[in-house]
């Protein structure tokens, strides 16, 4: 093969253009990310079911669900959590190589068996389905400098206005608000209700009766009577926009002319759809986001295209009211890989360096030089292949593959020198002969290099996936050396190399480096010798050696990966069960005064959210997303984010009033957002959820004395407190009071009540019924609210 390109040397050439043409192509449209799709795919299944209990929602739901997604192809584990706020979240998690698309569809036609089986509230609250990176690309925050917007209003802005357009923006998996848009509540007062004889159902009933969009034909549609003249659409009524028209609601007509309306025993206001997350920015009110990448996506690419969209955003936005992106996890992805690629082209100017000191023919020096470039961007043009993505690591497979791919260059130029040198025949004859001689060795020296780096593609688990695209990344590059030394190579010598009597210089500084060299060469022959008349003494000094080598490896700490400074970090914020939202947002206040203040040479900006965080939902959990300035701007070891969370650390320790936990981004955050591992108990033999809970508190006590594990806590949340509702339902029955009468109420009065929707400036956007505040904040305000009964009446609770 070697002699038809020799005599072809321009299709050689072509060849390695060609080459060249698909690794362009391919570094164009590769994926760029810090490390491969390390997490197996899973899909998200989330419901809500408004003011259920926990364990009302595991078994109405989430068990309904997960009974459903059983045997789904490829599924490896459900897990799933059912929290007091009335959210149901199913993580489904399938095999590495699963296509996600096709997992996302399985889902989805199972769930759709399922959820006849759901409670009508949860259907009508509509249940999601996402399938996305775990961790979170970025957060932006929007706020208002001049504080002319509170959060409910800047929430509703970025629902209504921005969501969706970053939705459409190619690369976004998925995004999680923080807030909520606008809805119209209707604010309930049982003493008003009561003294006109009304129950909460019968306001439910009037605004679904008058708030509803009616469809009233057209006149003079065909078939028509002869001599039709007009055609038109005749609109009877529209949805209600306003809470003036929501007030005039009529509950009820008396007798005297007299009427009832919605104002007369309640509040409408446009409030908040949700008022579960509360968001700052550096202390300020604020509404945010968070973006997931979609599986497959370019993280760089994706983060630039978000800004851009977000700048042409921005211009739309009402005034005094900015965006801010508080967490980007691309700026270290894009530094990582620009390091990478710096020690690419150090790697290969050295080795250009050590070619040209050692050949001292700077056309000899050249061919192996121009097999860089053919096999660095072939290799790219394999990775695309493979569908893998330009990486930390097999940037680092690259590197160190530099110096074993000009190899096989090297060894045909050094036998045609050596050829033309002793035989004195001419280039071509001499790469002719040459290649007669080496062809053999060159495939061997590719297959004995590929043997080594071969088994790591069959690694198992997180680690083989890593480990899979760096072993296919050599061995590829590998296998393009040989055929660039067998195609290219012989071409460029047969061209260029010149002959001549003598490649070694003895003036200069190469002469004073071959004189050295020469000197080492002799020093290094008298000590092989040396040690060839002493096998015994090598051989003891050898297993030594092999002893402290294996002493010293099981000492060495193993880890995943190193834990590094990602120029970002978080803060978890976890109150005792049953704190409120207030008591949360004081212990924030504490969290973000340490940043803000304390480190304000470290820290850039501090996004925080209550009722939100990874272990899960409620008033008494809240969540600190904290950037950190520029890596150029924390110079010492001290500025390090480690060091800045040591500080915290102790810092919050002084928090009395909840578990402060600042917390390093692992390197790779899709796999969780903290670094160790997670353990979960199991109730195989029926036990009760306190069994359950005593059996891992009994778990955590014994890890905790393990000099192993650095610290452990229960992963989601404790046990929010819940008071026993006792219905005797004997005097029910006999008041003509059914349990669904009773589910109704509490569900409208303390819940709250989806009833239909009505327009906001274009908008559909949904109505709520609740009770005030002051009628559901304690358990003896269940004795302020009336049920109806069968009969008509009223029957005080």
């Amino acid at each position: 093969m070697a002699r038809f390109f020799i005599d072809r040397p321009v299709f050689a050439w072509v060849i390695a253009i060609l080459v060249m043409g698909v690794g362009i192509l391919a570094v164009l449209t590769l994926p760029i990310a810090q490390y491969p799709q390390i997490a197996p795919p899973s899909v998200n299944v989330t419901a809500t079911y408004p003011g259920a209990s926990a364990e009302t929602v595991e078994n109405t739901v989430t068990q309904v669900i997960e009974q459903q997604m059983t045997g789904l192809d490829g599924l490896r584990y459900i897990k799933s959590s059912s929290s007091s706020a009335g959210r149901a979240e199913i993580a489904l998690t399938f095999t590495t190589g699963t296509d996600p698309d096709i997992a996302q569809v399985q889902v989805q036609n199972r769930l759709a068996q399922a959820t006849p089986l759901l409670p009508e509230t949860v259907q009508r609250q509509g249940i999601e389905v996402r399938k996305s990176s775990a961790g979170f690309l970025m957060v932006i925050g929007l706020i208002a400098e001049d504080g002319s917007l509170e959060q409910v209003d800047l929430s509703d802005y970025l629902s209504s206005n921005v969501v969706d357009e970053i939705s459409r923006v190619p690369g976004v998996g998925a995004v999680q608000v923080f807030g909520a848009p606008y809805a119209m509540r209707i604010w309930l007062d049982p003493a008003k209700l009561a003294a006109y004889e009304l129950a909460p159902g019968d306001v439910v009933a009037a605004v679904s009766r008058e708030n509803a969009q009616i469809s009233a034909g057209a006149l003079g549609e065909l078939p028509t009577v002869e001599g039709q003249q007009l055609n038109a659409t005749v609109t009877a009524q529209s949805l209600l926009q306003t809470p003036g028209d929501f007030e005039q609601i009529v509950l009820r007509a008396e007798t005297d002319g007299g009427l009832v309306l919605l104002k007369d025993v309640a509040r409408v206001e446009i409030g908040a759809q949700s008022y579960s997350t509360i968001g700052r920015y550096n202390g300020q009110p604020a509404s945010g986001m968070a973006i997931q990448l979609a599986s497959g996506a370019n993280a760089l690419e994706t983060a630039d295209r978000v800004r851009a969209r977000m700048d042409e955003l921005a211009a739309f936005f009402p005034e005094g009211v900015v965006y801010n992106v508080p967490y980007d996890t691309t700026p270290f992805i894009s530094i990582s890989i620009e390091e990478v690629v710096i020690t690419l082209f150090e790697a290969i100017v050295l080795v250009f360096l050590v070619m040209f000191l050692f050949l001292q023919n700077w056309r000899a020096t050249l061919i192996p030089t121009l097999a860089v470039p053919v096999v660095i961007l072939g290799t790219f043009g394999v990775l695309a292949a493979f569908g893998f993505s330009i990486n930390t690591l097999t940037m680092l497979a690259m590197v160190l593959a530099i110096g074993l791919l000009v190899d096989d260059a090297i060894v045909v130029v050094e036998n045609v020198e050596r050829i033309m040198e002793e035989e004195g025949l001419d280039p071509r004859a001499a790469t002719r002969k040459s290649m007669g001689q080496i062809t053999g060795a060159l495939i061997g020296i590719a297959v004995v290099l590929s043997a080594v780096f071969v088994p790591m593609a069959f690694f198992g688990g997180s680690t083989g996936v890593i480990y899979k695209q760096f072993s296919i990344t050599i061995v590829s590059a590998m296998f393009l050396s040989v055929v660039v030394a067998l195609v290219l190579t012989p071409a460029l010598c047969a061209t260029i190399l010149e002959s001549r009597t003598s490649h070694r210089k003895q003036r200069g500084p190469i002469g004073w480096f071959n004189r050295f060299f020469d000197g080492t060469q002799r020093g290094y022959a008298s000590s092989v010798g040396w040690i060839v008349r002493r096998p015994v003494q090598v051989g003891l000094v050898y297993l030594l050696l092999v002893a402290g080598m294996i002493g010293l490896f099981a000492r060495t700490p193993t880890g995943f990966l190193p834990d590094e400074d990602q120029g970002i970090m978080f803060t978890f914020v976890q109150g005792p069960a049953g704190a409120t939202a207030t008591r949360t947002l004081d212990v924030l206040d504490q969290v973000e005064s340490h940043f803000l203040e304390n480190e304000a040479e470290n820290v850039d900006s501090m996004f925080t959210v209550v009722g939100f965080s990874f272990a899960g939902s409620g008033q008494n959990v809240g969540l600190g997303f904290v950037r950190l300035k520029d890596w150029d701007e924390r110079p010492r070891a001290d500025q390090d984010v480690h060091a800045i969370a040591g500080r915290a650390f102790g810092a919050m320790m002084a928090i009395q009033d909840a578990m402060v936990f600042p917390i390093v981004p692992p390197a790779v955050i899709e796999l969780g957002n903290v670094s160790g591992f997670d353990f979960y108990v199991q109730a195989r033999a029926g036990q009760s959820h306190q069994q359950l809970l005593e059996a891992r508190n009994q778990l955590i006590g014994m890890a905790s004395k393990s000099p192993l594990i650095g610290s452990i806590r229960p992963n989601g949340l404790e046990d929010a407190p819940q008071y026993g509702l006792d219905i005797d339902w004997r005097k029910a029955g006999a008041m003509g009071v059914t349990a669904n009468d009773v589910s109704d109420l509490l569900t409208v009065a303390w819940a709250g009540r989806y009833v239909n929707d009505f327009l906001d400036r274009g908008r559909i956007k949904r109505v709520y019924v609740q009770g005030e505040a002051d009628a559901r904040s304690t358990p003896e305000d269940i004795e302020r609210w009336r049920v109806r009964n069968a009969s008509g009446g009223l029957v005080p609770f």
